[in-house]
């Protein structure tokens, strides 16, 4: 046997055997990869979406071939991509959470509440009849929604704790549910 090849296959194998399973290095460096990603955050929910998110990215990076420095360099790239990722969070955060401003400050200026169905005083009863109708016609991820918000008198928060989902979905589900809802009023005032 040659020598020099024998001492390069034992260097080959040495190498290959500081290198940990993906389970050995994720143990190893989660508690410190998550600690970084809660600096970086404005809550732990979002600490631990970025965080999955970093992973993930290294991952795919890793299995399409793409990634270059081995396992020394995952370290590095999962702090770099945490930190880009909690920028990305917090300017989706303030986009939405001006988004809800303004929902909410037209809820206060009566534009939602326009209709006198809102108004239970002065609801018409066939109009709250349909309404009603319309309401449980909506898919059901709707209609919970907008029944916590409006009837509940939820805020989004407390609303994404209850069903378990992110404020985001939340707000979304609320303004298409209230979109659907709005439609299927004009609807109805157009036939009338």
């Amino acid at each position: 046997m040659n020598t020099s090849a024998y001492i390069r296959e034992e260097e080959v194998k040495e190498e290959d055997s500081h290198l940990l399973s993906w389970d050995e290095w994720l143990r190893r460096h989660v508690a410190q990869l998550l600690l970084f990603a809660r600096q970086q955050s404005r809550s732990p929910e979002d600490a631990e979406d970025i965080l999955q998110d970093a992973l993930i990215r290294l991952a795919r990076k890793e299995a399409s071939g793409e990634f270059v420095g081995g396992q020394e360099a995952w370290l590095s790239y999962v702090f770099a991509s945490i930190r880009r990722l909690a920028v990305d969070y917090g300017r989706k955060s303030d986009r939405r959470q001006k988004r809800e401003d303004e929902a909410c400050a037209a809820e206060q200026d009566g534009d939602i509440y326009a209709d006198p169905w809102f108004s239970s005083a002065a609801a018409d009863e066939e109009l709250k009849q349909f309404m009603e109708m319309q309401l449980k016609k909506l898919p059901s991820k709707f209609s919970e929604v907008i029944v916590l918000k409006i009837w509940g008198e939820q805020t989004f928060q407390q609303i994404a704790e209850t069903l378990e989902i992110s404020q985001n979905t939340v707000a979304s589900r609320y303004r298409y549910g209230i979109d659907l809802l709005r439609k299927a009023l004009r609807n109805k005032k157009e036939q009338i």
